[in-house]
């Protein structure tokens, strides 16, 4: 390669990535990186702005898998290895996004050609420094509002941040290592993940001209794996709505006939599979943008349903039993036998002590094969005197914000026992709930979303306060009725005689 092609190929970026580094495509295969649609108008937009102003700004709203990633990695490791003393450093949400993030760019380095660029003098699991050059490029998981402090950038790339936790600390802290000057860049990238959160607010100000920051935004269709053609597909009024409004952009009918086809992958009911697509497959910014509070998880139609049905079982017996502390939330027991659930009690204003007497008289009266009981905050001490009474074989003390049992597809235990609970109440067979304002309140008032790595996340009680609802306890006391599965067949109920020490103290 002659000297002067060299450097027509180092100057430009897509030329550079088409000739020297090496990606792993989604089907695995290794090949050259040559730039998609959605790359390639984000590289324009980011050189426009560097011509215009001297450095970048941006946030850029995509969807799924649009090798949004790839394209910023690529943009700073050129930079790294072919300016001096410029400093690269990328924030992820997970630590699996870290090291996958840090994994890629040392495929830039490893098979880049020795006798052309530098090598790092320092290579380990998050950086690369060429002491030569006097530069560096570093990954970090966003884990604490003081990473980074310590730096000195050029380059910031914040990836993922819609899904930051402490999000503003997080990046008030880092912003502050990359001065205003020329050639430097900030990049803040995510998919959307509603409009609680910092990306969300900084995109509407950069949106409306507010900021220095410039808003991109990548449709999904502009990816040609997002295609299947078929000749026999016959697009729906509203289908051919989306031809009329986005084929001049890019959209076909192949792109509608995939999006029919990744609608089997989500779970809910049409309407919320078509919200989750929105979210993750955005046709606008706007779309992408969807607040989980108005999206409830549990259709309010199942329920009055379930409130009418009559239901025998002779299922074994099993309890929830959502604790509170004392004030305003309720003490919500109820009991469910196989498809019916049914005597929902409230509480208020009752002690530890107390309620572990209540829960006593249940478990000798009813004789339950199982009584689930939340074990975070008091509940715990409600457990733990249970069991010191004796029914350790009865009592289950449930941790509802540890691991799930399938960790790819929910965020915690409590978003898979609701799965569960959703999943009971939109079955084929009628099942019956008492006929409770309160718990058909309790039922449809929470709202759900999916994170990053697509796992369910249900609304918190915390945030449920902050708009004014009440913790849903009757709600959350059916749900535990679901730990071990929809029919419970451990445990086994045992007539406890007390020590002496202890008699008369629960009765």
């Amino acid at each position: 390669m002659d000297e002067a092609k060299l450097i027509r190929i180092l100057k430009a970026l897509p030329l550079f990535a088409k000739n020297f580094l090496i990606i792993h495509d989604k089907s695995g295969v290794e090949r050259k990186f040559e730039m998609n649609r959605a790359q390639l108008y984000i590289h324009e937009r980011l050189e426009a702005q560097l011509k215009a102003t001297g450095k970048v700004r941006a946030l850029i709203l995509k969807g799924r898998q649009q090798g949004v990633s790839t394209y910023v990695q690529a943009r700073y490791f050129h930079k790294i290895i072919t300016k001096k003393g410029k400093k690269a450093f990328i924030l992820t949400h997970l630590a699996d996004a870290t090291s996958a993030i840090f994994e890629m760019t040392k495929r830039y380095s490893e098979n880049i050609e020795p006798a052309l660029f530098p090598q790092p003098n320092k290579k380990n699991d998050n950086k690369l420094m060429y002491d030569g050059l006097g530069s560096g490029y570093r990954v970090g998981t966003a884990g604490s509002a003081e990473i980074g402090r310590s730096m000195t950038n050029q380059y910031l790339h914040l990836s993922e941040y819609a899904f930051y936790k402490d999000a503003a600390r997080i990046s008030l802290g880092l912003l502050q290592t990359v001065a205003e000057m020329a050639d430097t860049e900030v990049i803040k990238e995510s998919t959307a993940n509603g409009i609680d959160n910092d990306f969300y607010s900084d995109w509407k100000e950069a949106k409306n001209g507010k900021t220095r920051y410039q808003a991109i935004f990548v449709p999904w269709y502009w990816q040609d794996e997002y295609c299947i053609d078929d000749p026999n597909f016959k697009p729906t009024d509203e289908e051919t709505d989306w031809l009329e409004k986005f084929a001049s952009n890019g959209l076909t009918k192949g792109h509608l006939n995939w999006r029919r086809i990744k609608l089997q992958d989500f779970k809910g009911d049409d309407e919320q599979k078509c919200r989750k697509f929105r979210q993750e497959y955005p046709f606008t910014d706007d779309e992408a943008f969807l607040s989980s509070i108005t999206d409830t998880f549990i259709n309010v139609d199942c329920v009055q349903k379930a409130r009418t049905a009559r239901v025998d079982s002779d299922a074994a017996l099993v309890i929830g039993v959502d604790p509170s502390r004392m004030g305003d939330d309720r003490i919500a027991i109820i009991r469910r036998k196989g498809r019916k659930a049914y005597k929902l009690e409230t509480h208020y204003n009752i002690d530890t002590m107390e309620l572990s007497g209540i829960i006593k008289r249940i478990i000798d009266t009813e004789r339950p094969k199982r009584v689930c009981i939340d074990c975070i905050g008091i509940g715990a001490g409600v457990v733990d005197r249970l069991h010191e009474l004796g029914y350790g074989d009865i009592v289950v003390g449930v941790n509802v914000a540890r691991k799930p049992e399938q960790p790819k597809k929910y965020r915690n235990t409590r978003a898979e026992l609701w799965d569960r609970t959703r999943d009971w109440l939109t079955q084929d067979m009628p099942v019956e709930i008492p006929d409770s304002d309160e718990l058909q309140t309790d039922l449809t008032v929470f709202g759900y979303k999916y994170d990053s790595s697509d796992r369910l996340l249900i609304e918190s009680k915390e945030d449920m306060k902050k708009r004014g609802c009440l913790s849903p306890d009757c709600g959350e006391a059916l749900m535990l009725t679901f730990f071990g599965g929809e029919y419970v067949s451990e445990g086994n109920y045992q007539v406890t005689r007390l020590p002496e020490r202890h008699a008369g103290m629960l009765i």
